[in-house]
């Protein structure tokens, strides 16, 4: 029984020891791109930071112009990190994200998204100054208070006389 136990943690200690080599061996290769802010305006500026990427590279996307990543070092883990502006006319919708790095390329799909503007109009009105109803509702205002105001000294003058 007791053999049992053994070999069945041996086996896990050498599965995960197995497990673990590939990772390691994959932090000299382009892993986990991030984009931030993963929504942005066109003209907006993106930042693409890809971890194993420790001499530098490029980014691309059909939203932005190739783009330099530059390595950042540091930490337990070698990075490069870079800044693209998207297109002016990029169209609303989701983009890739294809980084060359190291000889080799990764993509992330769907890494980022780009919003289009809002549709403005001019505020429902036609005309700029005070259009002829304004004008009515404006006089008809100036109208009743010169005839309260007149109705008003009336009566006061009225109360004098008694």
């Amino acid at each position: 029984m007791r053999n049992t136990r053994a070999l069945a943690v041996a086996g896990a200690a050498v599965a995960a020891l197995g497990f673990s080599a590939p990772a390691a061996v994959a932090w000299d290769t382009p892993s986990n791109i991030t984009a931030l802010p993963s929504v942005i305006a066109r003209g907006g500026q993106l930042t693409i930071t890809v971890d194993g990427c420790k001499n530098g590279g490029t980014a691309t996307s059909n939203a932005f112009s190739p783009t330099t990543l530059s390595p950042v070092h540091g930490g337990y883990n070698e990075k490069a990190k870079g800044t693209a502006t998207i297109n002016r006319n990029a169209r609303p919708g989701s983009y890739d994200i294809t980084v060359t790095c190291n000889g080799r390329t990764l993509t992330k799909p769907q890494a980022f998204s780009v919003i289009g503007g809002v549709r403005g109009g001019i505020g429902g009105s036609s005309t700029t100054g005070a259009t002829p109803t304004d004008v009515a509702i404006g006089g008809g205002l100036v109208a009743a208070a010169v005839v309260g105001g007149g109705v008003f000294w009336m009566r006061r003058r009225a109360e004098r006389r008694i």
